[in-house]
């Protein structure tokens, strides 16, 4: 199936709530209204619920109980309820599907999330955006299992979603990889061009001019996060480690390889988001 053809199937476009949408659409807004979002937001039972057993989650080691969306804001600023949001809205837009192992993808995405997150602190970057990125660096996988399932279930058998050979293999198969959907989803949920940028350079961040610091950084996170789903040894992750990506970014290869606290321990409290 062919690009465009792709965005064509009704089940390849996942429908996300109005309010996460609005959210979304804020980060391109800067007179937004916290008020009139955090209102929206209380008014969604569900989202609202979730949002507030992840702030009150040991992630975010708050110092006392936050009740209220307004709350909330208030303890954790509304950058990071804003990602909160995002997140939540993005892990509960793909329902069941055939073939695919969701708990493992969200998984995998939410340990790049993480990574990226700590990784870009280091760097003094945007940590929240590293954060939202890097959980859905490979969303597009999921809109090519949704939009054909047979043809990308045969592509699971030569390279698992999480294989570092998967976007070669879909390059190969369909003239274009899950980081070019993901970067056309985010387009079109307008996202912030930047979403965009990232998801389709992360894969190859040394060949993306101008050099992008966050799909680099999203690029290693990725890598860190197929280490441990693949539980690569300490071997395995030194012959595998991305050193020219890190090098760019001016990262020591121990600064992944000894300095990163465990994955579990990193995102403690955040496996509600993909549970």
């Amino acid at each position: 199936m062919n690009f465009e053809a792709l965005f064509q199937q009704q089940a390849a476009l996942p429908s996300i709530p109005k309010v996460v949408q609005e959210v979304i659409e804020s980060f391109n807004n800067e007179d937004v209204s916290i008020e009139e979002i955090s209102q929206k937001l209380s008014a969604d039972q569900v989202l609202s619920a979730k949002i507030l057993r992840l702030a009150n989650s040991s992630y975010y080691h708050v110092s006392r109980s936050v009740g209220t969306v307004d709350d909330a804001v208030l303890m954790l600023g509304f950058m990071t309820v804003r990602t909160l949001v995002v997140s939540t809205g993005l892990t509960g837009s793909f329902k069941a599907m055939n073939g695919v192992d969701l708990k493992l993808f969200w998984r995998y995405s939410l340990h790049t999330g993480i990574v990226a997150k700590w990784l870009a602190k280091k760097l003094h970057l945007n940590s929240d955006l590293a954060f939202t990125v890097g959980l859905m660096h490979a969303i597009g996988q999921l809109v090519m299992h949704a939009a054909m399932p047979e043809q990308t279930r045969q592509v699971d058998k030569m390279a698992s979603p999480i294989d570092a050979r998967r976007l070669d293999v879909e390059r190969t198969t369909f003239g274009y990889d899950f980081a070019d959907v993901g970067a056309e989803l985010a387009r079109r949920w307008r996202f912030p061009d930047d979403f965009s940028t990232v998801i389709k350079g992360f894969s190859s961040p040394l060949e993306t001019e101008p050099f992008n610091n966050m799909a680099a950084i999203v690029h290693l996170a990725a890598w860190r996060a197929r280490a441990e789903e693949n539980q690569y040894s300490e071997e395995e992750k030194e012959s595998t480690f991305p050193d020219k990506v890190a090098q760019r970014l001016g990262i020591a290869p121990a600064v992944l390889l000894n300095e990163l606290p465990p994955l579990a321990e990193l995102s403690a409290g955040m496996e509600e988001l993909v549970a």
